[in-house]
């Protein structure tokens, strides 16, 4: 009784298309495509303004955070 099947999916989408039509359906979901488009090139134009406010030093740094220096030696065997 908790979870919808298939069937009630199918009922509510066909009930939704008669209510709204095919063409509102349309608009809305090219709008809503738009906007998410939108907001990821938001996101990401913030994401370069914050890099471009950052000095070259650190820049260079964080691009590779896990990257370890290490020193190495040889070890003999006897």
């Amino acid at each position: 009784m908790g979870s919808l099947s298939i069937w009630h999916w199918l009922i509510v989408l066909v009930v939704v298309v008669l209510v709204f039509g095919t063409g509102k359906l349309k608009n809305a979901g090219s709008d809503l495509g738009k906007a998410v488009k939108g907001f990821k090139d938001g996101v990401k134009g913030g994401e370069e303004e914050r890099q471009a406010n950052v000095p070259p030093q650190q820049q260079v740094a964080d691009k590779s955070p896990t990257t370890i220096d290490v020193e190495t030696r040889e070890k003999n065997r006897s």
